[in-house]
């Protein structure tokens, strides 16, 4: 069984979803500290310029874990992230496939950022045709930090393998996963290019520019950039 664990990030580009595809079960890293602007609260999608955020506004206190960070509701960022999302893509071929469920997910209040980035991972995932199974870590009850907390996350759901992102060179604990029996591999990724809705390809997208796009061939474009 090969396991990947990742951090809840919000609308993610497309290596996320690769690393998932590869996996038969995706963890969301929900329960460790949410770190400032990073991916965990706002992504780029294209424009007719060049690209733009998306920023989820939150509530933080310093050394929070991610699912208790709280969204700011007090301003009015979800008409601003639908209406962003409807100006650059309402003319994409399959845009209209998903805008539904967009609309509705940014009518709703969400108290929590994890709630909302989980949310959309698990209708990315089906949109994608992603047979990955998505558990928390926050389910696990574990005590553990750095690299042994993914081993005991491993460990608990029996994996043969753990695939971690290509930054994992730098700093995992590699012989934790030999001394447990668990084989280490790393994502090898290179981002591949497909039509935009704009000229000019901009990589690092959020994974919904590819899924507006090129819809039901979303997944093999993401599988194309797989380095073996």
């Amino acid at each position: 069984m090969i396991v990947a664990i990742h951090q809840p990030q919000y609308l993610p580009w497309l290596g996320y979803f690769d690393k998932m595809d590869q996996s038969d079960v995706f963890v969301l890293l929900d329960d460790v500290q949410y770190k400032k602007n990073e991916w965990q609260n706002r992504n780029k999608i294209r424009n007719a310029d060049t690209w733009q955020w998306l920023t989820v506004p939150v509530l933080y206190q310093f050394g929070q874990p991610i699912n208790q960070v709280e969204i700011d509701n007090t301003t009015n960022w979800s008409d601003k992230h639908i209406k962003s999302i409807e100006i650059n893509y309402s003319k994409a071929p399959h845009f209209e496939e998903h805008a539904a469920f967009f609309e509705e997910t940014f009518k709703r209040e969400w108290p929590l950022l994890e709630q909302i980035n989980s949310h959309f991972i698990q209708y990315l995932k089906r949109a994608l045709g992603i047979k990955a199974r998505i558990v928390k870590s926050s389910t696990m009850d574990l005590e553990t930090s750095g690299t042994q907390r993914l081993v005991d996350i491993c460990s608990r759901l029996d994996a043969d393998v753990y695939l971690s992102g290509a930054g994992g060179r730098d700093y995992l604990e590699e012989d934790l996963f030999s001394g447990s029996g668990i084989e280490l591999k790393f994502q090898s990724y290179r981002h591949p290019e497909y039509e935009q809705v704009y000229e000019g390809f901009e990589p690092y997208m959020s994974v919904i520019d590819l899924l507006f796009t090129s819809g039901s061939k979303s997944i093999d474009i993401i599988r194309e950039g797989r380095e073996k």
